[in-house]
């Protein structure tokens, strides 16, 4: 045998070698990615917990909630974020300095992330968008009667020329 050949097939094994060792590496990328599916749940879930608690002071705020269940479905919040969080810090591992409900509790008291705009801005970009409609309408067309704009040539219902 020459030389090349036995490089030739060295080359082979290798590559076939390799094509028959990926599975075994997949299989560790998936298991990687299982636990960031696992605390991306995880987030979610508190995520849903601080919401709830939110929810529950502004309820009580309004007089919904009596005051004798207040404090108990506070702390029963308070412990479920907790734990959720404790969970959470086990698998990012990341070491936490601060007491977990001391945590839950300064993320419910923050304003919530979505900016809401003042119903004088709704109402102002309400009124700018009725005004362009207004003036964009040219009446109806002639032969079927459905709305045509200043910009057509023709009913975009029946085709018959607005010209």
């Amino acid at each position: 045998m020459e030389i090349s050949s036995i490089f030739f097939i060295l080359a082979v094994l290798v590559v076939v070698g390799m094509y028959l060792y990926a599975p075994f590496t997949v299989r560790s990328i998936r298991l990687r990615a299982g636990e960031s599916q696992e605390a991306s749940g995880l987030r979610a879930e508190l995520d849903r917990v601080v919401d709830s608690l939110r929810e529950l002071d502004f309820d009580h705020s309004l007089g919904k909630v009596p005051a004798e269940d207040y404090p108990s479905q506070r702390a029963a919040l308070l412990q479920k974020g907790a734990d959720v969080m404790r969970r959470l810090d086990e698998i990012e591992s990341i070491p936490f300095t601060q007491d977990a409900k001391s945590r839950i509790e300064r993320a419910a008291s923050a304003p919530a992330k979505m900016d809401r705009l003042e119903d004088d801005e709704v109402e102002s970009m309400i009124a700018a968008r009725r005004r362009e409609h207004k003036g964009r309408s040219a009446g109806f067309c002639p032969r079927c009667g459905r709305p045509v704009l200043v910009s057509d040539k023709f009913c975009p219902a029946c085709g018959k020329s607005l010209a």
